[in-house]
């Protein structure tokens, strides 16, 4: 067993408990999408890359306290000290966090980073949207809800806001923060498509059948 299936071992529980939107299936679409990617970045490191997705959510706060659960996993893997800070470095610049992102530094840390954006982006992306304001009981949409911009990591994460202000808070501004020139061309039609399907929810919702 090679370090890649390894850690996809390790990994799947611990995401099987989380909902449809950052379940196991989220995590291999993200590495396809990254293996798009790295089909036109031919210096980047494979083996980083992958186990960086399949390690990137393990320890999300949204969906557990325990900090633990990175370090454990890197550490059975057996990687050398310079991979394991590698790997680390690449999971820390993934999160949006409200616009307030770590730089990307490193081409692994770019692909990863779309790799995973483009998840959120397109039909899969209004999909998981939605299933977790569903895990979280979050209204479908507030037109009363202001749309925050500019936020802090910490202003980001303080308020459970409806599905759709969600759109507007973080989906609707991913397509121009693509770091590679796959994801920035894969992002464009995803988020066409998320528009056209805001415009139907508002048309059906208005009543204009």
């Amino acid at each position: 067993m090679n370090k890649i299936e390894k850690c996809q071992e390790l990994v799947k529980e611990i995401y099987d408990q989380f909902d449809a939107s950052h379940d196991f299936q989220h995590i291999e679409r993200v590495l396809m999408n990254a293996r798009a990617i790295m089909e036109t970045e031919e210096q980047a490191n494979r083996e980083v890359i992958e186990l960086a997705v399949l390690l990137h959510d393990v320890s999300d706060p949204k969906y557990t306290k325990d900090k633990s659960n990175e370090e454990k996993i890197l550490r059975a893997l057996n990687l050398t000290p310079e991979e394991e800070l590698h790997i680390k470095e690449v999971i820390a610049s993934v999160s949006f966090s409200g616009g307030n992102e770590m730089p990307t530094t490193t081409i692994e840390a770019k692909i990863v980073q779309d790799a995973d954006r483009l998840d959120a982006l397109g039909a899969v992306g209004i999909a998981r949207t939605f299933a977790f304001g569903g895990a979280k009981g979050r209204p479908l949409y507030d037109d009363a809800e202001e749309i925050r911009m500019d936020m802090s990591e910490k202003e980001y994460h303080s308020k459970s806001t409806a599905s759709v202000t969600h759109f507007y808070e973080k989906l609707f501004l991913l397509k121009d923060l693509m770091k590679t020139a796959k994801g920035k061309a894969l992002a464009q039609g995803r988020h066409q498509f998320m528009v056209e399907f805001i415009d139907q929810l508002k048309s059906e919702r208005d009543g204009q059948i």
